[in-house]
């Protein structure tokens, strides 16, 4: 097995779902999958003993939801890539999905091109959330972040404040805009979204652009 191989590792209670996705997915030249289960508790064993880099996760299934087992599995095992795959798009999933830890939300009839793109680009740290409703959802939970912390004086983990921009950049950054879309769509230069960036990160003491998406709902920055 190639070390440059991305291990995935598939949740669902249906399968012909898995056998599904689990035929495309070893159709790729880069990816294999390391394992399959049925259940939120089969998850979590599933996550400790193949140590899959993205795991694919239901919503609904017995015994055990997928968002239970999300959260249990990234306490346990921070640097695994949780990707909630469903066929609701429902802002509430969005919102515990990000909550638990997931990287990423799609649909189940999503394009198979599109979903070896995604388990790519959640290997690599980038959020997916590319559905109508998680769009807005997580446009909703920045706002909100930039609501409650005028409201209450709240700031963040270093003591400062975001400025307007820097809010108006973060909230283009949670609908997974690159920085040259994000400067197009705010008419400011590509090299000012990459400094209003550089702050952000620096202001919220994390690594990358996901973190700093989904650190402001993880420590309550959102209610």
């Amino acid at each position: 097995m190639s070390v440059d191989m991305i291990r995935v590792a598939i949740v669902d209670d249906q399968l012909l779902v898995r056998h599904g996705f689990k035929y495309i997915i070893n159709a790729q030249p880069d990816m294999e999958v390391v394992g399959e289960a049925s259940n939120g508790h089969e998850a979590v064993t599933l996550a400790d003993f193949a140590c899959p880099h993205v795991l694919l996760m239901d919503v609904q299934m017995p015994e055990y939801s997928g968002i239970e087992a999300t959260r249990d599995i990234m306490a346990a095992w921070p640097n695994c890539k949780i990707i909630i795959l469903t066929t609701f798009d429902t802002e509430e999933y969005v919102f515990q999905g990000i909550r638990s830890g997931a990287i990423g939300y799609l649909l189940k009839d999503t394009a198979p091109e599109e979903l070896i793109e995604a388990i790519r680009a959640a290997f690599r740290g980038e959020a997916i959330f590319r559905t109508a409703i998680a769009s807005k959802a997580m446009a909703r939970m920045v706002s909100s972040a930039r609501a409650n912390m005028a409201d209450s004086g709240l700031s963040n983990s270093m003591g400062e404040s975001f400025t307007e921009r820097e809010h108006e950049v973060l909230q283009q950054m949670a609908y997974g805009l690159r920085n040259e879309e994000i400067a197009a769509k705010l008419y400011i230069g590509e090299s000012t979204v990459k400094t209003h960036v550089h702050h952000i990160l620096q202001k919220l003491g994390v690594d990358d652009r996901t973190q700093a998406v989904v650190f402001a709902i993880r420590n309550r920055i959102v209610q």
